[in-house]
């Protein structure tokens, strides 16, 4: 038999439909933790950043804003172009070159003439990146679907970096690499000054100068989480951090070279600024 309150409210009823409600929360809760795997891990229970074995995959890319705090994007362009504050600590003359690549909608940027896409601009270039490690030859290989299909390798070995002397700065510069826990750190200098590294927002700027240091990491079988830190005192009054996650498609990479069927014209040729 039911019983009413003052209200005229089924007890039982009520009761009835917050136990449903809690029960429906509980299965929410484990639908989603079930929804990703866990980390996939080698035998010695090192975190393997590619697909499990037997099995392909890749990390979808084109997400995330090269930004030290949140700003609304349009595509690789600020919303509002006061947010350009939000974005890093730069000098002056950075500031200023930013703003005119911003304006001119991106027309100089060397990525869509096929130049490889170093620095964090790797871990958000559309068509995604595989993370292969040959532990045989102590490297990580992160390799690009997008742009023209270049790859980075980052040495596992202990060894320090080389003197400036004994390198010639590149696109993707000098990576060694260590384990903290389940964390990849990254370390990485000698980088030539021929390429914008960061796809959103389109025109950052960085110097001969710049040391990177990158945390990857892979909380589940589905997120890559990728943190970076940039230090670089020509161009930043001091070192700032942007971080965004990556997601997991169990798919190959796309075969895409640039060179053959290059569909970011548009940027090539540049807007029509008369």
């Amino acid at each position: 038999m039911s019983m009413t309150n003052k209200n005229g409210w089924k007890v039982n009823t009520l009761l009835a439909a917050v136990m449903l409600t809690s029960a429906w929360a509980a299965q929410a809760q484990d639908g989603s933790a079930a929804a990703s795997r866990p980390t996939p891990r080698y035998e010695d229970g090192t975190v393997n950043l590619g697909p499990a074995l037997g099995e392909t995959g890749h990390w979808d890319t084109g997400v995330g804003n090269l930004s030290e705090n949140f700003v609304e994007m349009d595509g690789a362009f600020l919303v509002n172009p006061e947010d350009i504050d939000k974005v890093a600590p730069f000098r002056p003359w950075t500031k200023a070159l930013v703003q005119f690549r911003l304006k001119t909608l991106g027309r100089d940027d060397p990525h869509p003439k096929c130049m490889p896409n170093g620095g964090p601009r790797q871990f958000h270039t559309p068509v995604g990146i595989e993370i292969a490690e040959s532990r045989d030859r102590q490297k990580i290989y992160v390799l690009s679907g997008g742009g023209p299909h270049s790859w980075r390798e980052i040495h596992m070995d202990g060894r320090e970096h080389p003197s400036i002397d004994d390198y010639d700065p590149s696109y993707f510069g000098h990576s060694v690499g260590k384990w903290e826990g389940d964390t990849l750190v990254v370390d990485t200098v000698h980088f030539n000054e021929r390429f914008w590294f960061a796809r959103r927002p389109t025109g950052m700027v960085h110097t001969d100068a710049l040391h990177l240091i990158e945390r990857i990491s892979r909380p589940d079988y589905d997120t890559l989480h990728y943190e970076v830190t940039i230090d670089d005192p020509k161009a930043y009054t001091r070192p700032w951090t942007a971080k965004w996650d990556v997601p997991w498609i169990e798919e190959p990479v796309e075969e895409y070279f640039c060179q053959d069927y290059n569909i970011d014209l548009d940027h090539i040729v540049g807007p029509d600024l008369e």
